[in-house]
């Protein structure tokens, strides 16, 4: 049988001899989510759980929530299930297709997502993470605030893939000069503002009068003064203005138009 290409059968297998690879691309196991799944399980429109079958052992790579809430119902007994048991796959290969999942049991944070793309190698996440560290800046897979980390995987990747490698680099060297690797400066809102302004104003902004108005701001201030125009300009564009306030300050002669 055929799955988008790829090679597999249907097996029924008892749970004791599934291996879930957490050491490398799987998240650990959320009770609390195995718990809620059980509660609302119904076989007749379960998903089959999705296995690779890889040096002679069977590994899950979709579905194994879903496998710890039928044990949950069986009194928390392992018990025979049928799988989808793929052929041939890789163990980043098996990363792929786990970062590549949907629906209700198997909803990945951005951080879950991106760490499996980076173990099959995906070559734009790897750009994206070169070019994020190379301005000595880390990812940080957890998604929390912290000194010199993005949290905001999801945002800084989708504008990486937006605007380029030149204008996201350009951009993150831009907050880590003007604010040293601040958590607060790292904040989703501030780091597509700051992404936003340098690709909107290309060749029309002066870098160092930039670095020196955020320098003499807090952090925070790109966020709560966008968050109190409420729905006066929508989305990041009330924080980008912020940024846009920030650069002009009271000057008209270095004053940038408004563009947006």
């Amino acid at each position: 049988m055929k799955d988008n290409d790829l090679t597999y059968d249907e097996i029924e297998i008892n749970t004791a001899d599934i291996l879930v690879p957490r050491n490398s691309y799987q998240r650990g196991l959320s009770v609390s989510r195995a718990k809620r799944i059980a509660e609302h399980f119904d076989e007749r429109i379960a998903n089959k759980p999705k296995v690779s079958y890889r040096d002679g052992n069977y590994y899950v790579f979709d579905g194994q929530h879903t496998l710890s809430a039928r044990k949950i119902l069986n009194g928390g007994n392992d018990l025979p299930v049928k799988y989808r048991v793929y052929y041939g796959l890789t163990e980043e290969d098996e990363a792929l297709l786990f970062a590549q999942q949907f629906g209700f049991s198997d909803v990945l944070s951005a951080g879950a997502k991106m760490r499996a793309l980076l173990y099959g190698k995906d070559p734009t996440a790897m750009a994206f993470l070169a070019a994020t560290e190379s301005v000595g800046i880390h990812l940080d897979y957890s998604q929390n605030l912290g000194e010199s980390r993005i949290g905001c995987i999801s945002t800084a990747f989708h504008a990486y893939q937006r605007v380029g490698e030149e204008i996201y680099i350009e951009a993150l060297n831009i907050i880590m000069e003007a604010w040293n690797g601040d958590p607060y400066s790292l904040r989703g809102t501030n780091v597509r503002a700051v992404i936003e302004f340098v690709d909107l104003y290309k060749g029309e902004y002066d870098r160092d009068r930039l670095v020196g108005k955020l320098q003499a701001v807090d952090p925070l201030t790109i966020y709560r003064k966008g968050q109190a125009m409420g729905i006066t300009i929508a989305g990041y564009k009330k924080y980008l203005y912020q940024v846009y306030l920030i650069y002009n300050g009271s000057s008209k002669k270095a004053a940038l138009p408004l563009k947006f």
